[in-house]
């Protein structure tokens, strides 16, 4: 028996943290290479389809949409800052407080990179079968509602 033959433990035994991170790895994975000829990666472009759904949110509510860290959101919204795809402005009320907003250019940008996003999902499904993609989506919404805030 070999040492990884050794080590090797039954699927309930793993963590599932590690297997969560890594399938959410290799699907990050799939999705970048689908949008890398349109210089955006998925992560930036869930946070153009957010800022359209969401026009001038606070970085603070946006992260807790994205179950995101807001430093993280703020280092993420940086290239699309960068590219003229966002626009942030101060909050009326609150001065140190800015309000997020999808400007002209990255609603474009949103709508060209949507047939390689369609590509990604059909990718994902396809390796998952219509039953394994509709009991995945089902069973990852019913892990967020279990596991709240």
């Amino acid at each position: 028996m070999t040492s990884m033959e050794k080590s090797a433990r039954p699927l309930t035994a793993a963590c599932t943290c590690l297997r969560l991170r890594k399938a959410s790895r290799r699907v990050t994975q799939i999705y970048d290479h689908h949008l890398e000829p349109l210089d955006l990666t998925v992560t930036q472009y869930g946070l153009l389809g957010h800022l359209r759904a969401h026009d001038g949110v606070s970085i603070g509510v946006l992260a807790h949409l994205l179950v995101m860290d807001p430093t993280t959101l703020t280092r993420s919204l940086k290239p699309l800052e960068r590219k003229g795809f966002v626009a942030s402005t101060p909050d009326e009320k609150d001065g140190r407080a800015r309000r997020l907003h999808l400007t002209a250019t990255g609603a474009v940008a949103f709508v060209a990179a949507k047939p390689a996003w369609q590509k990604a999902q059909h990718e994902i499904a396809t390796a998952l079968g219509a039953p394994g993609n509709q009991q995945l989506a089902e069973s990852l919404e019913h892990l967020l509602t279990q596991l709240g805030d």
